[in-house]
Formats: C-alpha cells, structure tokens, sequence
C-alpha cells in the first residue's frame, strides 16, 4: 500500500526533470545577440550615413505602396512585361554571366540593416588617403546562405586568378580582394562607359590606382569596406572593443533624438560641418605655365563661406510610411548664429502660408515662401561682394544698365527704390493643368507667380520700364482694362506672331501678378468676386497641411500628383515613337539613354483612368528654428486604395 500510495508523486517527476534538462540545455548554447544599430558600429569620424534599419519591414511597406501596387496592376501588364523581358534580358542574364552568380541568390539576404557609410579616414581633400567606404548587411536568419554564398564567391575569385589574401581583423576572417577599373563586369560598362583620362599638356597623368575590397562575416552581418584599416573600427565595436562610434558624436546624438527615434523606414546623415572645413581648405590647383588657363580658379572656399555653408552642422533626411500615408523629412542643422548667405535667404518667416483665396481648387500645383525680399537682396549683395568684390561692381553695373534704359522712358525710374525697395515678404505661385495633352503643351502649363509690394502699381510700371530698348512701344500692345484693373503685355522674345512671346503684368489685393497666359491673369482678377472655390477647401488639404507641421510656419506648397501625373502620362502614350521621351536620357551620360531607351514602350501605357487611383496629392511644409530648417512632405494614401 505505501509503496503504491508513492507511485503518484514521482509522475511528476518524469515531466519536470525533462524539462529542467530542456530549458538548460537552451541556457547553455550560444544565444546571437541582435546586431546593433549602424550609428554603434559605424566610427565616429563617419562623413556619410545612409541606412535601412530593418529591410524586411521596408520590402514589407514597399510592397504595399501606391507605386508596387500600380507597377503589378493587370492594366500594366504590356508595358510592365516588356520592360522586365527587355530587364532580364540585357542586364540580369549578362550580368550574371559576367560575374558568375545568380543574382536571386542575393536579393533576400537583406532581412536587417543595409547601411552605407563613408568615412573619413584620414581624408584631408587629397586623393591620399581617400575617403573610406563601408557597406553593412544583417541577413537575420539567412546568415548560413550567407556564409555559403561569400565561400562561393572566394572560389570563383581564386579560381579566375584573382588577387585574393586573407587578413584576421580581432578574430574574424577577411577576404581582401584587389581590383581596378578593368574588373568592371562588360555588362556594366556597357552602360556606363570609362572615358578616357583627359591629358593636360606638360603634365603626366598618374596611373589609375587599383582599390580594393575587404569582405567578411561576423554572425549575421556582412562587412564590406575599402580597406582594413576601415573596417577595423566596426569589428572592434562587434568584439567589445572601446572605440569612439558614430552614437558618440553630439550632432549626430541631437538629430537622431529629433529625427530618427520613432523608426523610419530609412534614414541619412551628413556631417557637414567635417566635410566642409576640408573642402574650404583644399589649396586651389597649381597653375601650369605650360598651359595656362585664361580664366582665374574658381574660388571655391570663398563661395562655400559666404553662401552659408560653413555654418551648418548637420543635413539628416528620413522617410516614413504610416496608415495616413508617406512622409519625407528633411533637416538642416545651421544654427541662427551661424547662418547667413543661401540660409539666411530661404529661411522663411513664421507667418501664414495657406493658399489665399484667389488660388483656386483646380490648381494643379501651389507654392507660397514668407521671406523678406528687401532683407533677401541685401543678403544676396553681401554674399556676391564676400565672394568677389569684382562680381558684386557686375552685379551692380547689371543695375545701372536697366536704370539707363528705363530712364529713356521715365527719368524717375529706379530699380533699386521702385522695385528692390518696394518688395514684401509674401511670394505665391500656382499652376493650372496643361492646355492639351501634348509635350509642348506639358512644357508649357498656365502658371501666376505673384510677390506682394509696398507699392504694386509702381512696382509695375518699373517692370514694363525694364524691357530691353527692343521691346518698344510700337512692339507692345496697349495696357488694357479688365474688371477695373490694368492689364500690361510687355513683349519678350522673337518677332513676329508665330515667334513672339508677352508677359502680362497686372496688380491686386497688394500683389503684382505675372504670367505668360493671360487667361491665368485674367481669373486672377476675376477671382475677386469669390464664386471660385478655393483650393485650401480642398478635402484632405488641411489635415495634410498638419503632417507637415501647419500652414503657420511660412512655406506651403501643393502638388495634385492625379492631374499632373495624368497630362504626363497622357502625353507620353499619345505622342508619336520618334517624338517620346526617354526619361534615360537625362542621365548625365550618353549610352544609359541609348542602352534602355528600347526598354520602355510608352504606347503600351494603359488609359490614365483606370490607374488613376494610385495617385493623389502631397503638400509640403518648412519652418525654422534657431537651430535649423526643415522640410517635410506628406502625401495621403489615395483613398480608393483603402476599399
């Protein structure tokens, strides 16, 4: 009996000994503690920042976004099917022939970070030593594909007959492999041409100096840098090490506290204030009395000085994605004490920048900047003469030669007392839709532009008195009334009807309104009678206006992406083959715009309409502070997204 009364209190004991033996068992393996953040593994003489903290939640948004969402839509399929058959086929195929892999086998490895930095390194504007490079890539999970795909890569090198050492770097193995711009896969160079060094008579060029990249691995993390001496500073931080990290540096602390700490998508840093001291001190280029060079060096520390730019700290951007929509941020560090030349321009007054009520709702695009326009032009003469007392005497010749002229027609007139000393603080500009749903017709959309003064009507007629000696009276059509305002049409180019152009001039509520469509000119005044509605009753507008931190802080703007996104995709599908534009061909190189311009078949585009859901609108705000500028734009998820 006592020994059967037992038998039910040692069960227990067959389920709780297991499991104590399970749970230390986990104790005692090894635990991967998450990498950390790029701003405690990057030095902290680090230029530049670019970084993705968690890859898979930014593949996740994207994936979600208007612009995946419209690029996979079934009305898609033509043009998005030719351009990815033209994709593979010419540059992913090619690509991973010429460096031996399948490009799939990367494409997942980002699951955490992906962070891009350049540091100094010792730079000090010469060529030696350069800055350094790093690139940072968690792969989470996916660290044994990882590994096994850099012990690929390390096979493929060596077995090509690359230069491939390897280097322990606090106990982590690296790979360093050399290269030059030979290396360059075919594929690439295809697209992106070397250009043959440009050879200065009396001088020797000095030969092409060959880099190199470091590789490893530490747990999940890849390591890539452009030498070892440049990724030493990450592996000590990895391995416990007590060097000085990016997190130390007080800017970088203050913009990531007030820019960074709610998780965006991606963010960026600059330190400015490092990079500027070298570029300022950077000695001009030796002249070389074999060839001289007409024109006197560009004085480039002059420039960034008085321009301002010696004064900022910091440049930090970030992007974020929420149910209400995306949101774009971007931050100048340049305190009040500090700031003058482009600074002291653009930093706008906290007044109000809401649309007035004349903008009407049809406006396709809106901006209005609060800044002082007399206090802007003595800046601006400051910063010239600062640079170059020479160019501040043109600047002021330029002057003289428009009161010369416009004294022929008044003797009173004075550019600088009639129009500089007449300017307010208050600069609008609103655009209506294009007039046809041609190129031409796209380049040239109906736009006002508007500046408040103390004197309209005087600020005006020193406008009209301004026209080249050309412009005559007997080229320009007489003033004419409109609703009780003057109307100006002061001609300014070409001769004849088919060439000529004419900006209308006329004022109201204390602004002088200008533009080269004179319908724009006349709703303007026609707006008077308030039967338009306006576009800050807008639906939506408001509530945008509050993501960017209010209409209050002195810059406003609007863009209705619907409509101006349609009368560009319209065009682009209607005009004909031999007149569509390549958007490639804006690359600041030739062969992009040749190697892809048959990639894209804008005839293929489907009818705006019925893509039209993916686009909506985005506002922008700005305001200062004594420490810096900011800049914001939001741009609501288009609603028809939501059902």
């Amino acid at each position: 009996m006592t020994t059967h009364s037992l038998c039910p209190r040692a069960r227990p004991s067959h389920r709780i000994f297991p499991a104590l033996l399970a749970g230390l068992l986990t104790l005692a393996a090894p635990v991967r503690a998450a990498i950390p953040p790029a701003e405690n593994l990057l030095p902290a003489d680090t230029l530049l920042l670019v970084t993705v903290p968690d890859f898979g939640k930014l593949r996740e948004a994207a994936r979600q976004s208007p612009q995946w969402l419209l690029w996979n839509d079934p009305a898609m399929k033509a043009f998005h099917d030719k351009f990815m058959a033209r994709w593979n086929e010419k540059l992913v195929i090619p690509l991973e022939r010429d460096l031996g892999i399948k490009l799939e086998d990367y494409t997942d490895l980002p699951q955490g970070q992906l962070t891009l930095a350049v540091t100094q390194n010792g730079w000090n504007g010469s060529d030696d030593p350069a800055p350094g490079t790093l690139l940072l890539l968690d792969a989470r999970g996916k660290s044994d594909v990882l590994k096994t795909n850099l012990a690929a890569l390390r096979k493929k090198w060596a077995d090509a007959g690359r230069s491939v050492r390897s280097e322990t770097v606090r106990g982590i193995p690296f790979s360093v492999v050399s290269y030059s711009s030979n290396d360059i896969p075919a594929t690439l160079v295809g697209i992106f041409p070397r250009r043959p060094p440009v050879q200065e008579l009396g001088k020797e060029n000095k030969p092409a100096k060959s880099g190199e990249a470091v590789i490893g691995q530490f747990e999940s993390l890849l390591i890539v840098g452009s030498s070892v001496k440049v990724v030493e500073p990450v592996v000590a931080r990895l391995t416990g090490g007590a060097v000085p990290a990016l997190a130390d540096n007080a800017v970088f602390a203050a913009d990531r506290l007030a820019q960074f700490r709610d998780g965006p998508l991606y963010y960026g840093w600059l330190n400015a204030k490092t990079l500027f001291e070298v570029l300022v001190h950077i000695p001009p280029p030796e002249p070389n009395p074999d060839a001289p060079s007409p024109i006197p060096p560009f004085p480039w520390a002059k420039v960034l000085s008085a321009s301002g730019f010696t004064g900022m700290k910091s440049v930090s951007f970030s992007y974020r994605e929420s149910r209400d929509g995306s949101q774009a941020d971007l931050y100048l560090s340049v305190p009040e004490s500090a700031r003058q030349g482009l600074f002291k321009i653009i930093a706008a007054a906290p007044k109000d920048a809401n649309p007035p009520s004349f903008v009407p709702a049809d406006a396709v695009k809106f901006w209005r900047w609060r800044v002082d326009g007399q206090q802007s032009w003595a800046t601006l003469q400051k910063m010239v003469g600062d640079v170059s007392p020479a160019w501040l005497d043109s600047l002021n010749a330029g002057i003289s030669f428009f009161n010369l002229a416009g004294q022929q027609k008044d003797p009173n007139f004075d550019v600088r007392k009639n129009l500089i000393g007449n300017l307010g603080d208050d600069w609008i500009s609103y655009q209506k839709p294009p007039t046809g749903n041609t190129l031409a017709a796209l380049n040239s959309p109906p736009v006002l532009f508007l500046f408040n003064a103390i004197n309209p009507d005087q600020a005006v007629l020193t406008i009209k008195n301004m026209m080249p000696a050309g412009s005559s009276a007997e080229s320009a059509a007489a003033p004419r009334q409109f609703l009780g305002r003057t109307i100006y049409t002061l001609p300014m180019s070409g001769r004849g009807a088919a060439a000529a152009r004419s900006l209308y001039c006329a004022t109201s509520s204390g602004y002088v309104a200008l533009t080269t469509d004179v319908s724009m000119i006349e709703s303007f005044l026609r707006s008077a009678d308030g039967k338009a509605k306006p576009l800050r009753e807008t639906a939506g507008f408001a509530g945008a206006a509050q993501h960017v931190g209010g209409a209050g802080n002195g810059l406003l703007a609007y863009e209705n992406q619907r409509e101006t996104l349609r009368a560009f995709f319209t065009a682009l599908k209607n005009a004909p083959p031999d007149s569509r534009v390549n958007p490639f061909t804006a690359l600041p190189l030739g062969s992009p715009g040749k190697f892809f311009g048959d990639w894209v078949d804008f005839s293929l585009l489907p009818d705006f309409d019925r893509v039209s859901k993916y686009f909506y609108f985005s506002v922008t705000g700005g305001g200062v502070t004594t420490d810096g500028l900011s800049f914001k734009v939001f741009a609501p998820r288009p609603p028809q997204l939501e059902k």
